[in-house]
């Protein structure tokens, strides 16, 4: 389940430290609007998915709240199938969507020991942010 603070869900984007503190940071600046995730983790979770309008807390690496995220939309696809346009709504800078497949595919297999397909399920979640 995700952590909830003040009864809203909790958004942590990337792991913990360095990854996370230059991830919130792209947020905070407006350059970061989306973030996919493994659709697994929801159901490993058992939490629902995100929805649109919902308001979820943004969190810092120690886990305290540091602004909010209203959801834009979510979109269920596979790995394969995320488009350009999307990949650029994640604001971290790659060339191109190959590199951001790359990018992606390191980031999951070393967060979660999971090698990434084209098939597999990702959840991409667009948002805007408000401190």
């Amino acid at each position: 389940m995700f952590p909830r603070i003040d009864g809203l869900r909790v958004m942590e984007i990337g792991t913990p430290g360095a990854s996370r503190d230059g991830l919130t940071s792209l947020i905070r600046q407006g350059l970061k609007r989306g973030t996919a995730g493994l659709r697994s983790e929801y159901d490993a979770e058992g939490e629902e998915l995100e929805h649109v309008g919902e308001r979820m807390v943004l969190v810092d690496s120690s886990g305290r709240g540091i602004g909010y995220l209203t959801i834009t939309a979510v979109v269920v696809t596979t790995f394969g199938a995320v488009t350009w346009e999307f990949a650029q709504s994640e604001g971290e800078g790659d060339a191109d969507i190959e590199q951001w497949r790359e990018s992606h595919r390191r980031y999951f297999a070393r967060a979660h020991g999971f090698d990434v397909a084209d098939s597999t399920p990702v959840v991409c979640v667009s948002f805007e942010y408000s401190p």
